[in-house]
C-alpha cells in the first residue's frame, strides 16, 4: 500500500476567451525571466548594462526556440515525415515536442553571432549566463510535471510521482514496456531530480566563480554548466520510459548529453591550458558600454528634441 507520493496537477491548460495557455509555455516563459535577470546582475558586475542583455536575448531567445523545436523533430522523425508521420506535425508546438539540448545549441549560435557582430566579449557572456540557464531550465521542468510526461520507471519510493486523469499531452505516454499502467503506479519524478540537480549545479557555478575568481578563464563557467548538466541529463534521461529513437541500445538523448559532458571537459581543459582570464574581456566590455551609453544618450535627448518639437508645432 502506498503511505505517500508526489500528485500530480490537475490541469495542465486555462483559457482566456478564445486564447488557451498551456501551463508549459508558462514555467518556459519564467525560466526565461529568471535567466535574465541573473545574467543581468552578472553581466553589470562584468561592466556590461541591460540594454546589451536584452538585444542579445531578443535573438538567442527564439533562436533557442526553433533550435528546441528541430531538435525534436529530427531525433523523433516517425511522427514528422513519411511515411509513418507527417511535415505538417513539425510546426504543431502546441502538441510538446520541444528539446532544451537543441534550444541551448542554437540559443548559444544565435548568442555568439550577435555578440560578433556587436563586439561584445561571448565568453564573458557565457559565463556570466551559467547558472542562470540552470535555473531557467530547473524551472521549465515544472512545465513537464503539468503535462504528466517524461516521468521515469514505476518505482514505490515515498517520493513516487502519481499520475491522475487531467487531460494533459502525457497521458498518452507509454508507461512502461509498452503496457497500460496499472491503477496506483508511481514513477520517478524525473522532472523532480532535473530540477534539483540543476539548482544545486547553479549554485556550484556560482560558488566556484567567487572562490576560485583568479584562477578561472573566461569561458570555463560555462564549460561547468556543460559537464554538470550533461552528467545530469546522462542518469536521468537512462530512467525516463517515454518513447526515443536509440542508438547501439541508447537513447539518442543519452548519446548527446554524454557527448555534452565530454565537450565540456574539453573545453575547461583547453581554456585551462591556452585561454586568458577574464581581465581583458572586462576592459573591452567596459569601453563598448561607454560608447553604448553615450549612443543610448544621444537617443534620448534626439527623442526629447523631437517630443518638443512637436509640442511647439502643435
Amino acid at each position: 500500500m502506498t503511505l505517500a507520493s508526489i500528485p500530480s496537477p490537475t490541469f495542465s491548460e486555462f483559457h482566456i476567451g478564445p486564447l488557451t495557455i498551456h501551463m508549459y509555455a508558462i514555467c518556459i516563459l519564467i525560466g526565461i525571466c529568471f535567466a535574465v535577470w541573473i545574467l543581468t546582475v552578472r553581466w553589470r558586475r562584468y561592466g556590461g548594462i541591460f540594454d546589451q542583455v536584452l538585444d542579445t536575448t531578443l535573438v538567442a531567445v527564439p533562436s533557442g526556440l526553433v533550435g528546441a523545436r528541430l531538435y525534436h523533430v529530427v531525433t523523433t522523425p516517425d511522427a514528422y515525415f513519411p511515411p509513418t508521420g507527417s511535415l505538417a506535425n513539425i510546426p504543431k508546438v502546441w502538441e510538446g515536442g520541444m528539446a532544451i539540448f537543441g534550444g541551448v545549441l542554437f540559443g548559444a549560435l544565435g548568442a555568439f553571432l550577435w555578440c560578433r557582430r556587436k563586439g561584445y566579449p561571448f565568453a564573458l557572456l557565457a559565463d556570466a549566463l551559467a547558472p542562470g540557464l540552470m535555473v531557467a531550465q530547473a524551472i521549465g521542468r515544472l512545465g513537464n510535471w503539468f503535462n504528466q510526461e517524461l516521468f521515469g520507471k514505476p518505482t514505490t519510493l515515498p517520493w513516487g510521482l502519481a499520475l491522475n486523469d487531467a487531460d494533459a499531452m502525457g497521458k498518452t505516454q507509454v508507461c512502461y514496456n509498452g503496457q497500460p499502467c496499472p491503477v496506483g503506479t508511481l514513477f520517478h519524478p524525473t522532472f523532480l531530480y532535473e530540477m534539483l540537480w540543476n539548482l544545486f549545479g547553479a549554485a556550484m557555478i556560482v560558488w566556484i566563480g567567487h572562490r576560485f575568481a583568479k584562477r578561472l578563464k573566461a569561458g570555463q563557467q560555462f564549460a561547468m554548466y556543460m559537464m554538470w548538466y550533461g552528467l545530469g541529463r546522462t542518469w536521468i534521461e537512462m530512467l525516463r520510459i517515454n518513447y526515443s529513437t536509440q542508438i547501439l541500445g541508447l537513447r539518442t538523448n543519452v548519446w548527446t548529453a554524454i557527448i555534452v559532458c565530454l565537450l565540456g571537459v574539453v573545453l575547461f581543459a583547453v581554456l585551462q591550458r591556452f585561454g586568458r582570464g577574464p581581465e581583458p574581456y572586462v576592459e573591452r566590455l567596459t569601453r563598448i558600454t561607454a560608447d553604448d551609453l553615450e549612443r543610448l544618450q544621444a537617443e534620448k535627448e534626439a527623442d526629447r528634441d523631437r517630443h518638443e518639437a512637436r509640442k511647439n508645432h502643435g
